[in-house]
């Protein structure tokens, strides 16, 4: 999900207040994708890397431990593991998913192929590991590599499920803990625990990881049907196209009459997709009210990752968490 297009952008006021940590981790990340006997690994982080983004999990991590008073060097370390395990899982994603573009760019496997995307993913979850192991602790090795079993255990899930009209909510939530909240959630918390912050600052911090991971793919799902291709970044629609079973869309198919599944049935199971496709599908959606179902649950998980943010110290920093809770639903209210 693209976050530029609201007046109130509490990322970039995040950005603002760590920009010295933020340097210090673009640094790291610059020194660690370097490799000297194969240049291409460098070329094909960079171009990923240099395209933008708004690097929200690597702040998660700095913003965590900061607000915890912490004040060793390693908050870096952690935040650029982050980040290059989040770079790993795209160009990982972009090759199962076929795609030809990333953040407005053309993908790198497009540009390269799939198997340099696949191999310098690889590189990226290594040099990973070697900066969490840099920190000394266990507890947050454990942590992030659970994340990281948890991503390929969300990825593998969706492959499953994809296309299967029998896929329920459970099964999506599933996915989007895998897909996007674990990172968010693993991001949050290893910031408290590099700070030794006590046992309920470090779980309060992690729930609101994962209902802000949450509301934010939910959101991101809603706006593919629900939104404009300069919010998004995307055509309305991309995910009927590919035939992707998201929320709106299993909210919407829980409700068909036998005509409706038939349709579901030619569209999405057998990919059978003509003009007119995804005007029938909208107006399914809108019929069962399923985009707004959708928009309601992405504003309850959002609601949920605020009050987590009861149990932890008050400070600016904790105020932008909870206007980034906000900002993340803000363009489906």
């Amino acid at each position: 999900m693209s976050l530029d297009d609201a007046s109130v952008k509490p990322h970039d006021r995040m950005q603002a207040a760590l920009a010295g940590d933020l340097e210090q981790v673009a640094n790291l990340i610059r020194e660690r994708m370097a490799s000297r006997h194969a240049p291409r690994i460098p070329e094909v982080t960079a171009h990923l890397v240099d395209a933008g983004g708004k690097r929200v999990r690597p702040m998660l991590t700095l913003a965590s431990a900061r607000l915890c008073g912490y004040e060793g060097p390693y908050h870096i370390h952690l935040a650029a593991t982050v980040e290059f395990i989040h770079t790993a899982t795209l160009l990982h994603d972009d090759v199962v998913d076929e795609s030809k573009h990333r953040r407005g760019r053309p993908s790198a496997n497009l540009l390269w192929d799939n198997q340099s995307s696949v191999l310098v993913g690889d590189y990226l979850f290594a040099r990973s590991f070697q900066l969490m192991t840099e920190t000394g602790r266990l507890d947050v090795l454990r942590v992030l590599s659970d994340a990281a079993a948890t991503i390929a255990e969300g990825e593998v899930l969706q492959l499953t499920a994809a296309r299967n009209l029998a896929t329920t909510e459970e099964t999506y939530l599933q996915v989007v803990r895998g897909k996007t909240a674990a990172l968010f959630s693993a991001a949050t918390q290893v910031g408290a625990m590099i700070a030794d912050a006590d046992k309920e600052t470090s779980e309060a911090l992690f729930t609101y990881g994962n209902a802000l991971g949450v509301s934010f793919q939910i959101a991101d799902d809603v706006l593919d049907y629900g939104g404009a291709a300069d919010q998004t970044g995307k055509d309305v629609g991309d995910d009927f196209r590919e035939r992707k079973l998201t929320l709106p869309l299993i909210k919407a198919v829980a409700e068909a009459d036998a005509d409706e599944m038939e349709f579901w049935r030619r569209v999405i199971e057998k990919g059978q997709q003509d003009d007119g496709d995804l005007a029938q599908a909208l107006r399914l959606i809108a019929k069962h009210g399923a985009l707004q179902a959708a928009r309601e649950d992405a504003i309850a998980w959002s609601e949920r990752a605020k009050n987590a943010l009861d149990a932890v110290p008050e400070s600016e920093l904790t105020g932008m968490l909870h206007d980034l809770a906000d900002y993340v639903v803000a363009r489906i209210n």
